[in-house]
């Protein structure tokens, strides 16, 4: 089960991460909210359509089952893109990227409201940090690009970043017995509606200056697919089986997979400030999860030991 979750922790960064790319064609042509709201759209009519062929309950028979749709659809997907994509009309990606890599420094503290609250030790904390001063070398943001005027968009991001968390806990914390595929159906729809709303608030945007062109589409739908509903059911999964102060790592590890793919199908440079911050990432997370590393090389050491006294046993002695 532990490979099987960290499998899942990887491909998840690297979906997550390639998003990126895929949301940067998507925004040459269509408005931001308005993009992410049918973004969910899809992923929400891919995912019911999903749960009905499964012959699941698709509808949330009490409070219990409608409290993680709530909390996971608004928060963790409408508020959090909603205020993320108005954030970043002021600030730059570089800006937006440190802010978010703040998720996993805000999830503890927001954990230690609920009464399952998750504990980091001090070593664990200064590997929480290290990693987030590794996404600040990534990044790399230039502080003369922040004006006064910027303030608002810092807020907004940091917000979005607060939402994000505060809707993993929440989530993680609630106990549903509706059908895995139909809960994530629910958030999405919710989380499409909110978005949809956020749309039709923001002056700059309309149905009018979208241009679906094909590379728009096919943007679309990697995220709506792949990203959105393949995702966001691999999030879930995780936050039920690790709790929110893990999962909120995918924060530090999705820029590396931004950046690779950024230098892989954009040509955008990967030079030595940005392999400098993978590096210190690296090392953040090996203080963050030092315990299950030593556990792994402990069963390794143990495995080639065992190898090692079954071979000695089936060795043919020498007659005396």
């Amino acid at each position: 089960m532990r490979h099987r979750t960290s499998l899942v922790f990887v491909l998840l960064s690297a979906v997550w991460g390639t998003a990126f790319v895929a949301t940067e064609v998507g925004l040459d042509s269509l408005p931001p909210a308005l993009f992410a709201a049918v973004r969910f759209d899809v992923a929400a009519l891919l995912l019911f359509c999903l749960a009905r062929v499964r012959g699941d309950r698709l509808l949330p028979a009490s409070r219990a089952e409608w409290l993680p749709v709530l909390a996971g659809g608004a928060l963790t997907i409408g508020v959090h893109h909603a205020f993320l994509f108005s954030g970043q009309v002021y600030v730059d990606g570089a800006v937006a990227a440190v802010l978010l890599g703040l998720i996993p420094v805000i999830t503890p503290a927001l954990t230690r409201l609920t009464a399952a609250a998750e504990r980091l030790s001090p070593v664990g904390a200064a590997g929480v940090l290290l990693g987030f001063v590794g996404v600040v070398v990534i990044a790399d943001p230039d502080p003369g690009n922040l004006g006064a005027s910027d303030l608002l968009g810092v807020v907004l991001v940091l917000a979005s970043a607060v939402a994000f968390a505060l809707g993993a806990v929440l989530t993680h914390d609630s106990r549903s017995d509706l059908p895995f595929v139909a809960t994530q159906a629910w958030m999405m729809l919710v989380g499409a509606l909110l978005l949809h709303a956020t749309s039709a608030a923001l002056p700059w945007e309309s149905f009018a200056a979208a241009e679906w062109t094909p590379e728009a589409v096919a943007a679309l739908l990697y995220l709506a697919v792949v990203a959105g509903a393949g995702g966001f059911v691999m999030y879930f999964w995780l936050l039920d089986r690790v709790g929110p102060v893990e999962v909120s790592l995918l924060e530090y590890v999705i820029p590396v997979f931004a950046a690779v793919s950024g230098w892989g199908l954009r040509g955008t440079a990967l030079d030595a400030t940005t392999v400098a911050g993978f590096a210190v990432i690296f090392v953040g997370f090996l203080l963050v999860k030092r315990e299950d590393v030593r556990r792994a090389l402990g069963r390794g050491r143990g495995g080639r030991r065992e190898r090692e006294c079954d071979g000695d046993a089936r060795m043919p002695r020498d007659a005396d």
